[in-house]
């Protein structure tokens, strides 16, 4: 289905186009490795437990984006084909602003209920996890190697707007060259989405 990006508010389409965000740089370890995160299965996680034998694959994502609900068939595509390649994958909800409403923890297991998440979906309480990584939108991704080490981060390929227009997977490429050993070739891009809702 096709998404139509001019339908987005004024205030997603603000986000939507800032520079890449460097807040983190490529080749950072992974900010609070064991920082305790409630997932939707009511178990406390921590990235580091999340991380399997080939990396790790880090989303902030949310249940009430219009731009992750567009994208959220290749957002399932992706992340099943992370586990596949034994990356580990976590999507983080750090819409505090949204705690009482549709981001709120019971939204969220019934969000990764309807979406058949086989992988960790979790609160970052208080943004503590989003402030660290310099997130700002949802959503945007950052995958790290076996060592920890982030090696890419930015959106999920190159097309926002309709999926039948993809020409680069830049995340799926960037899953190909972590599992190969090899170095990515595009290792930032701008990631199109909704601003985080932080409180206050």
């Amino acid at each position: 289905m096709k998404f139509i990006l001019f339908a987005l508010p004024a205030a997603v389409l603000l986000t939507a186009f800032s520079m890449v965000n460097t807040a983190l740089p490529i080749g950072a370890a992974i900010p609070n490795p064991d920082l305790s995160l409630k997932d939707v299965s009511g178990k406390e996680i921590t990235l580091k437990k999340a991380m399997k034998e080939n990396g790790l694959l880090v989303m902030f994502s949310c249940n009430t984006c219009p731009v992750v609900k567009g994208y959220q068939a290749r957002t399932n595509e992706v992340c099943n084909y992370a586990l596949g390649k034994k990356v580990g994958v976590i999507l983080l909800n750090a819409n505090e602003g949204g705690r009482e409403g549709g981001d709120s923890f019971e939204a969220m297991k019934t969000y990764g209920s309807n979406q058949n998440y086989k992988w960790y979906y979790a609160v970052d309480k208080d943004n503590v996890l989003a402030d660290a990584f310099g997130a700002s939108r949802t959503p945007e991704c950052y995958l790290f190697d076996k060592n920890g080490k982030l090696v890419y981060k930015g959106a999920i390929d190159d097309n926002p707007e309709e999926a039948g227009a993809v020409k680069t997977k830049y995340l799926s490429d960037a899953i190909d060259a972590v599992v190969a050993g090899k170095d990515v070739a595009t290792k930032e891009t701008r990631s199109v989405g909704c601003g985080i809702k932080r409180k206050g």
